[in-house]
């Protein structure tokens, strides 16, 4: 994992393991400090930010990968947990952000994500977002909190 980014409640991170190869766009996970099981156990507050970050991300990883060469042409946000019941293990609520890039190999636009078990071997010859990636989604990600449309007047955040 290499953390982006963190807020009162969540870190933002690109996957080592990613279900999405950086040239089919790549995969960025979001992350409770405190987990719980799904979002209904969520707060007002909490809901209001994790629904905020979705967007800024989902946006500054749009814009930052396509800088960085891949022509990403939709954002698909999935908040999964399935898997922890093979380990015997209780889910925590987590949000995977997948760029969808024109010309994707493995994840082809505008098919469904594939998301076949680990052990499967599908992810095996996948490429994590790199180092220059991160930083320049994170670069975006503070150019867009500049904005108005994520200050946090707008989403009553304090």
């Amino acid at each position: 994992m290499a953390q982006i980014y963190e807020t009162k409640n969540f870190i933002v991170e690109s996957r080592e393991q990613p279900f999405i190869t950086r040239e089919d766009g790549g995969h960025i996970r979001i992350l409770m400090k405190d987990p719980v099981s799904d979002r209904t156990k969520l707060s007002a507050s909490q809901a209001i930010e994790l629904m905020r970050l979705t967007m800024l991300v989902g946006e500054a990883m749009q814009l930052g990968l396509k800088r960085r060469g891949i022509d990403i042409i939709r954002i698909n946000y999935e908040d999964l947990g399935n898997w922890a019941a093979k380990k015997n293990e209780k889910p925590d609520l987590h949000i995977h952000i997948f760029g969808r890039a024109k010309g994707a190999k493995y994840q082809p636009w505008p098919e469904a994500v594939q998301l076949p078990d680990r052990g499967t071997g599908f992810y095996d010859k996948f490429e994590p977002l790199n180092e220059k990636d991160n930083k320049e989604i994170r670069k975006k990600i503070e150019k867009l909190l500049k904005e108005e449309k994520y200050s946090f007047e707008r989403w009553g955040i304090n």
